[in-house]
């Protein structure tokens, strides 16, 4: 479990050092312009956002204090899916028990 969990935090990471080259290497002000001008940047945009209302539901689901999801769902805007990995790489080992056992799958004789 330990090597999936790395999986989502790696992505996190990657996405985050990404995130931090564009930002020095380019002009988000000019070619955010660019990206709502053409119907596919639209597209893209709303592709994102969609996915962290997904995230937030899944957050928003999988805590019982509400008060916590609310403070991870918060950041979701403005951090993005470095925001969504680190979140998953925390609680994967949670979500998949509940995930096996909502299955009926006994995870002690596997």
């Amino acid at each position: 479990m330990k090597i999936l969990q790395l999986l989502p935090f790696v992505a996190a990471l990657v996405l985050a050092a990404l995130i931090v080259w564009a930002a020095g290497a380019g002009d988000f002000m000019s070619f955010g312009a660019v990206l709502m001008s053409d119907p596919w940047g639209v597209v893209t945009l709303a592709d994102l956002y969609i996915g962290f209302l997904l995230s937030a539901l899944i957050i928003w689901f999988s805590h019982a204090r509400k008060w916590v999801a609310i403070l991870w769902i918060l950041p979701l805007p403005v951090l993005g899916n470095v925001w969504t990995g680190i979140w998953f790489a925390i609680h994967l080992p949670r979500i998949v028990r509940a995930l096996r056992d909502t299955r009926g799958v006994n995870t002690a004789t596997r």
